[in-house]
């Protein structure tokens, strides 16, 4: 004789699975970051990550370029870390300052939007065909040097291969270490926010707060803490939001409501 079990109970089994879920991806993609950066043989490993977040930084400037009508015209990586948008701009302060911003807050709100949308793995598998289709098209659109075209397509191709072969768990585990290596770099290359200066495989340049700086007022070490201080309040709502996902699990398992 068969017992068929209540529909409430595997439902609340299942809520517990995502639930567990979430948080046990967002930890163990920190943990790995963590040992990329700590373990001296991992930081191998670690360069691609370092490429990624220069690639959503170059994006960001352009598209804040398009934003205030202006033309994006070339992207360039180099092998270096380093990386060039070449954009033409309307002659405008507000112009000028708010492309350069856009270059720095790249990372962070990429970053927000891969967690937030990392949060259903039914989405993960789209998310990922949609990301590396539009890393072909940004080939094809801006990036110019060898290296970056290299490294663009490679990447289309590694999203490409977990969204067609991965299991639903991995292919969000891929969005959630994506969003975590970009939110995280806007730590791990924080001095840049407090440098007048860069430096790049074209020569030396302005930094970004230095070109804010240039087009309105106050020095770039105050245009760096404004930044960090916004890309920390971007980051700070989107695991937040990503909190209140695990805990809406929770609330669905037990019956029970809280307030975040």
């Amino acid at each position: 004789m068969s017992r068929r079990s209540p529909k409430g109970s595997s439902t609340a089994v299942a809520t517990h699975r995502q639930e567990e879920r979430l948080g046990t991806l967002l930890i163990v993609s920190v943990l790995i970051t963590a040992a990329l950066y700590l373990i001296p043989p991992a930081r191998i490993v670690a360069y691609p990550l370092l490429l990624l977040s220069t690639f959503a930084h170059e994006m960001g400037h352009g598209i804040a370029a398009m934003l205030v009508g202006g033309r994006f015209d070339q992207l360039l990586i180099h092998a270096d870390g380093s990386g060039v948008a070449m954009m033409r701009l309307p002659l405008t302060r507000t112009a000028s300052a708010i492309s350069s911003a856009g270059g720095l807050l790249g990372p962070p709100v990429m970053a927000a939007l891969l967690l937030i949308l990392g949060t259903r793995r039914a989405w993960a598998s789209a998310l990922l065909w949609i990301l590396s289709a539009l890393s072909v098209l940004t080939v094809l659109w801006v990036v110019r040097s060898a290296f970056g075209v290299f490294f663009v397509l490679s990447l289309a191709a590694t999203m490409a291969a977990f969204a067609r072969w991965g299991k639903p768990v991995v292919q969000q585990f891929v969005v959630i270490f994506f969003a975590t290596q970009l939110g995280l770099s806007v730590f791990s290359r924080a001095d840049y926010l407090f440098q007048p200066y860069a430096q790049t495989a074209t020569g030396r340049m302005p930094s970004d707060v230095q070109q804010i700086s240039n087009a309105l007022v106050g020095p770039y070490w105050f245009w760096g803490g404004a930044i960090a201080l916004l890309s920390g309040g971007i980051l700070f709502l989107a695991v937040r939001f990503y909190a209140k996902s695990i805990l809406a699990h929770h609330e669905a398992r037990t019956g029970n409501k809280r307030l975040i």
